[in-house]
């Protein structure tokens, strides 16, 4: 068993979104994410999709991208993005993906090796240069899903903890805040994290902070090409 990690497909096989409009390296990407997962990575590994997945705005629009990921092998653990719209309740969602997916929302998953897998969507960050009043009752919020999502994985007495988050965990400066203290208080050894693009790349957090390892899996910032994560 591997575990792979991408996160931001902006799929939008059903939807008229191209994303070349962000840049030549995002012509045909779904091509480009396809071909790779193919030649990495096997049906019995695990891929950790964080969060925005599908420009689509209802089951309907997605369905395209659904059989898209249905044809990619391995089993797809995701947690919603800030442009899913398409997510409803979490029971909808599994219900509609079926076997093969699984979707966190306030609970976690463990793997065969002992690796729990929590998670949420995360938000802007305390001190962030645009936060706002709106900004901090979302982000309170989200705080308030990871840590249900930590408490659930005290029931699968896991070997480790990781926690994949769509928004970064901290803000531009990379101050210690809520859900830093929430990941540090549950012992996670490892955070997979997108959202950012061009030039929020320059803002990421990456290696080890505070015990915690960070890993920006943006598709476009790791060239479209999961991350291996564990093997």
């Amino acid at each position: 068993m591997a575990i792979y990690g991408i996160s931001d497909l902006h799929l939008s096989l059903g939807t008229d979104k191209p994303m070349d409009v962000f840049g030549n390296h995002w012509v045909d990407h779904h091509m480009k994410i396809q071909a790779h997962w193919h030649e990495l990575i096997n049906n019995d590994d695990y891929v950790l999709i964080p969060g925005d997945i599908s420009w689509a705005m209802n089951f309907d629009e997605l369905a395209p991208d659904l059989e898209y990921l249905k044809d990619l092998p391995g089993k797809k653990i995701l947690v919603r993005g800030n442009h899913d719209y398409w997510w409803s309740t979490v029971s909808k969602v599994r219900n509609y993906f079926g076997e093969g997916f699984f979707a966190l929302q306030n609970d976690s998953i463990l793997l065969p090796d002992g690796i729990a897998i929590a998670g949420t969507r995360g938000w802007v960050c305390p001190n962030d240069r645009e936060f706002t009043e709106h900004d901090g009752k979302v982000y309170q919020r989200e705080v308030q899903r990871l840590e249900l999502s930590l408490q659930y994985t005290k029931r699968l007495n896991p070997n480790s903890i990781w926690v994949m988050l769509h928004y970064m965990p901290t803000n531009d400066k990379h101050e210690r805040n809520e859900m830093i203290e929430l990941l540090e208080s549950y012992h996670v050894q490892k955070v997979v994290y997108g959202h950012l693009h061009s030039y929020g790349h320059d803002i990421r957090i990456e290696g080890t902070h505070w015990g915690i390892e960070f890993l920006l899996i943006s598709c476009d910032y790791i060239k479209f090409i999961p991350k291996l994560l564990y093997k």
